[in-house]
């Protein structure tokens, strides 16, 4: 029977029949079409005298189905007729892929020519049961000293990076994905602004780190679903590639943008909005997208989403429901970035709830040794800046005062240092040895 089950599949997804209706209106972003009963996330298109208009079904109102495009809406009219092409999306993935930069759809936008695609995967796929997840056990080098050393991150876990504007995400994100341990990295570019997008990818991530990507994008503006879509068929080409039996990195930038999209979408459909203009939609996505993610029963996806926040305000909505979702979060702080300590990363504001499992216990006294030593110079800064405290007073705080060159000298990292993860532990011990010299 294996033989069949590629044949079953795609007549499992066959429309046997026509479905077919016609434009009854258009309001703002959506189009209201009649005699055509189909589900929520179907494909249509419509036929309007300037060509065909691809759209996606977002709800329906009684017998009147809601529909928003895949491109502009010029040119569609009154009594344009609708056609269904397909009730479920799926989007081609394959190793072919790899070093190549797609869209949502999986079109090359690389100039390229197209790739040959192994498969077809569900664009909305379940998330692994909770019981089917292994235990994450191993650590996954991300290339970056503060992390690794500080908050290390397990293969399979999911961390967010949260920060302003400005403060370096997406310079560490190249970063990642040009230096980690990971088999193949997967980058989601949603919402990003059409210039970044070629300098990340020439600048940040290098040829290096493309040769083992996936990049699929969705730049700003680009139409609300695809920048949505393209969040989840970068999570997707993640779950092939894991499904092989590979350690997968997915990166992410970012969550913020998509949440954005998606409230385009959820307002234009009518739904009313719920907290600070997010409707509910908004945060039934964010589970649905970062619960893919983590270890399966073969491979594993590493989950790195950048959370930009609004303000620099880490309780707002999207920032607070990330957090609460995600195995722990990163805080690049404006701070530091001002000061010219990139990666801004700040290990005090910052946590990852899986050190404890993948790191040994030299590592965890190490490490807690060192935020011990910034927590009590952050303490102390104001009397030592002002030169109101006096040596001998305290014996942790000359400590750390001492060890502060050290510290911020092993934190500090330029582009093009990558370091393994071994060599980072022996830094890290060397360093918190001088804390107590």
């Amino acid at each position: 029977m294996a033989l069949f089950d590629k044949y079953h599949a795609i007549l499992g997804e066959t429309e046997p029949a026509r479905r077919t209706g016609q434009v009854r209106q258009v309001v703002g972003l959506v189009a209201e079409c009649e005699g055509l009963s189909i589900p929520v996330g179907a494909l249509c298109e419509i036929g309007s005298s300037a060509g065909r208009v691809r759209c996606e079904a977002v709800g329906f109102r009684e017998d009147v189905s809601l529909l928003m495009p895949l491109s502009e809406m010029e040119g569609v009219r009154h009594g344009d007729p609708v056609v269904c092409l397909a009730t479920t999306q799926r989007v081609p993935v394959g190793r072919a892929l790899l070093g190549r930069i797609i869209d949502s759809e999986g079109r090359p936008v690389d100039g390229g020519p197209p790739a040959v695609p192994d498969a077809a995967a569900p664009l909305f796929a379940r998330p692994p049961r909770p019981l089917e997840r292994d235990l994450i056990r191993e650590p996954l080098s991300t290339g970056v000293r503060a992390i690794d050393a500080l908050l290390t991150c397990g293969k399979g876990q999911r961390l967010g990076l949260f920060s302003g504007s400005g403060v370096g995400k997406s310079t560490l994100l190249g970063m990642m994905a040009r230096y980690t341990s990971a088999d193949v990295t997967v980058v989601g570019l949603v919402g990003e602004r059409g210039r970044e997008v070629r300098s990340f990818v020439e600048k940040d991530l290098g040829p290096d780190g493309l040769r083992r990507s996936v990049v699929v994008v969705e730049t700003s503006d680009r139409p609300a679903l695809l920048r949505v879509k393209a969040a989840f068929a970068a999570t997707a080409v993640a779950e092939f590639f894991r499904d092989q039996g590979n350690d997968v990195l997915l990166l992410m930038d970012s969550v913020t943008r998509a949440c954005n999209a998606q409230r385009e979408i959820g307002l234009s459909a009518g739904e009313p909005p719920a907290t600070k203009g997010y409707p509910p939609s908004v945060f039934a996505l964010l589970p649905r997208l970062m619960e893919r993610a983590g270890r399966a029963a073969r491979g594993s996806i590493t989950g790195l989403y950048t959370v930009l926040v609004e303000g620099d305000d880490m309780n707002e909505p999207i920032s607070d429901t990330s957090r609460s979702i995600l195995d722990g979060h990163v805080w690049l702080a404006r701070s530091l970035a001002i000061r010219g300590h990139y990666p801004a990363v700040d290990p005090l504001t910052s946590i990852s709830r899986l050190m404890v499992d993948v790191a040994d216990a030299e590592h965890l006294a190490a490490a807690t040794r060192v935020r011990s030593a910034l927590a009590t110079h952050k303490d102390a800064e104001d009397l030592i800046n002002v030169g109101a405290y006096v040596k001998g007073s305290n014996p942790e705080i000359d400590a750390a005062v001492r060890a502060m060159p050290a510290i911020n000298a092993f934190l500090r990292q330029a582009v093009t240092d990558g370091a393994g993860f071994e060599q980072v532990k022996q830094g890290l011990l060397a360093v918190a040895k001088e804390i107590h010299a």
